[in-house]
């Protein structure tokens, strides 16, 4: 028996939307077969003694009977309760009166919301006419039920002045209708959908002075140029820790990933239907896998001199930036 805590993550029932954004990367949509979640947990229960079940990897709560599936979530959790976060379903939101109220029940007081641009831009990010009138209403509804909105901006080169006018429509809530609305904005990581948007990252010299107090970790943000100068003479290899506490992504399919990064071939660490499940099981409790044996090989001066754009101003977090580096590694 194993006794670090395992968090299973599963996409059971998909989601309504294609977010440009998406760092777990776009996965066709099926809903999974009845009794998968007691297939899944079957067969890690020998192995933890803590086991915390999540019936959706994407949109939270998609699915009619989302008021059974938690309490389901937690029938199936193994000496331990699943925790609900700060995530919720804004489609539904806007759809059902009753989810607010479930919200409430199961103790959510604050909800986030992603924006990427106003209307047109935001309903093509994420990938739905409609999207921005849903957040705004979900925001409004929220704030009516008591539920503090968490407006999470995505920010680039395209959207940069949609973002900061959104910022003054917060300010404009925060002033006449809910002080307590909170408000930040990010580059994003750069993996899954997010990846592709590279050529209109954020530039770090390009952010509205005005964003920069609710930027997040603008204090230790970096251009491209500034990851690359530090990794240049960093001769450690790339290290994903696993952690006592292990969180795993499993698709619908059944392939099994850790949560480090999006879901693509290189991180497979196997599948609970085709793989013998002993084999597979020790091979997410040791990291013996094919991206974590490949990290090994390499290390970060390689990456940086090999995939670095050194007159790039894009803005990264280092771990972002690391992780963009060693995925174009394991693609190469």
């Amino acid at each position: 028996m194993n006794d670090r805590k395992l968090n299973l993550v599963v996409d059971m029932y998909g989601c309504p939307n294609r977010c440009m954004h998406c760092w777990l990367g776009h996965m066709p949509n099926r809903k999974m077969e009845e009794g998968a979640d007691l297939f899944i947990i079957r067969a890690f229960s020998p192995y933890f003694d803590q086991i915390a079940y999540y019936s959706w990897l994407r949109e939270p709560d998609y699915c009619d009977d989302y008021r059974e599936r938690w309490k389901r979530d937690i029938a199936v959790s193994k000496n331990t309760v699943p925790e609900r976060f700060e995530l919720a379903s804004f489609y539904r939101i806007v759809r059902d009166e009753k989810y607010i109220p479930f919200l409430k029940e199961v103790g959510v007081s604050k909800v986030q919301l992603s924006f990427f641009g106003l209307k047109e831009t935001q309903d093509r990010y994420v990938g739905r006419k409609g999207a921005f009138e849903e957040v705004m209403q979900a925001t409004e509804l929220l704030i009516r039920e008591g539920i503090t909105p968490r407006w999470q901006c995505f920010i680039n080169e395209e959207n940069r002045d949609d973002i900061l006018k959104i910022y003054k429509i917060a300010k404009e809530i925060r002033q006449n209708r809910c002080p307590a609305l909170e408000f930040f904005a990010h580059e994003g990581s750069c993996d899954g959908e997010n990846r592709k948007l590279y050529p209109i990252r954020i530039r770090k010299s390009s952010i509205p002075d005005e964003l920069k107090e609710v930027y997040l970790g603008y204090g230790s943000l970096l251009t491209e140029r500034e990851c690359i100068e530090k990794l240049k003479n960093d001769n450690s290899h790339p290290e994903f820790l696993i952690g006592n506490e292990i969180t795993l992504n499993i698709s619908n399919c059944y392939d099994v990933f850790y949560n480090f990064t999006h879901m693509t071939e290189p991180w497979k660490i196997g599948n609970l239907k085709t793989d013998n499940n002993e084999e597979l099981i020790q091979r997410v409790i040791t990291g013996d896998t094919n991206a974590l044996n490949k990290a090994k090989l390499c290390k970060w001066t390689e990456l940086a001199a090999k995939y670095g754009d050194p007159s790039s101003e894009r803005a990264f977090s280092m771990d972002d930036y690391q992780l963009y580096l060693f995925n174009r590694y394991l693609e190469s």
